[in-house]
Formats: C-alpha cells, sequence, structure tokens
C-alpha cells in the first residue's frame, strides 16, 4: 500500500513540475536581465523599450511548464506515476535551466548593445539558440506525454 501511494506523490510532482520550475527559471533569468536592462537604462536616454522586452524574454519558460502541465493532466495511477514523473521532471529541469541561461544571453545582449547599438539584432541570436532547445524540451514532452495512460 505504501509503495502506491508513493508512486502517486510522484505522478502529482510530476505534474506540477514543469510549472513550478518554469516559473523558478523564468524568476531568475528575468532578473538577470532585468538588473542588465536597468542599467542600461540609467545610462541611456532612450530606446528603453526593447531593453524591457528582451528582459521579459526567459518568461515563455514558465507558459511552456503550463502546456506541459496540461498535456500531463490526468488521473493519476500507479501505471503512469513513473511516466508523469519523468516527463514532467525532465521538462522541468530543461525549462528551468534554459530561464536561467536565458537570461544570461538577455544581459550580454544587453550590455553588448548599450555599447554597439547597430548590434542589438544580432545579439539576440544566443538567446534565441536557448529558446529553441527549450522548445526542442517541450515537443519531446508533448510526444512522450501521447504514449502515457
Amino acid at each position: 500500500m505504501n509503495e502506491q501511494l508513493y508512486l502517486l506523490v510522484l505522478g502529482w510532482v510530476g505534474l506540477y513540475a514543469p510549472v513550478a520550475l518554469g516559473a523558478i527559471g523564468a524568476s531568475i533569468g528575468c532578473t538577470i536581465a532585468g538588473q542588465a536592462a536597468i542599467g542600461a537604462m540609467m545610462e541611456l536616454n532612450g530606446g528603453y523599450g526593447r531593453y524591457v522586452g528582451l528582459a521579459a524574454l526567459p518568461s515563455s519558460m514558465s507558459i511552456y511548464g503550463i502546456v506541459v502541465m496540461f498535456v500531463l493532466n490526468r488521473p493519476v495511477t500507479p501505471e503512469n506515476a513513473g511516466g508523469l514523473f519523468g516527463i514532467g521532471i525532465g521538462a522541468g529541469l530543461a525549462f528551468l535551466l534554459s530561464s536561467i541561461y536565458q537570461g544570461i544571453c538577455c544581459a550580454s545582449a544587453i550590455t553588448g548593445s548599450k555599447a554597439k547599438p547597430e548590434i542589438f539584432g544580432l545579439s539576440l541570436a544566443p538567446a534565441a539558440i536557448v529558446e529553441g532547445f527549450a522548445v526542442f524540451a517541450l515537443v519531446f514532452a508533448l510526444v512522450a506525454a501521447a504514449g502515457l495512460q
């Protein structure tokens, strides 16, 4: 009986993990990029909107977490608990780390384009690449979830 309870708890953790970990990572990533944006705005006299927009880019990971949670949302049983846990934790960790590293990429883009404004568009490439890896994790989670009971 206790084994089934542990499995059910793991299943529920897996359901919520993509949202929780994605939101934690988005908070950290947006903080990192936001600090750079504030520093840039203190030194410049305009063009603030692009820095604020760039600072918000890591927030997309929390949206991906919500999508995965909705796809995984089903009655938790001992048969599907392991799959829910594995997919949820795996996707959540991918979103967490992607958010943090995307925040670092955004901070670098803000800092670089502050000194040399003409590179702003090109400086977004590393952040976009990190976003692409998060999308890979999202797609994998969606495909894997389709095979669960």
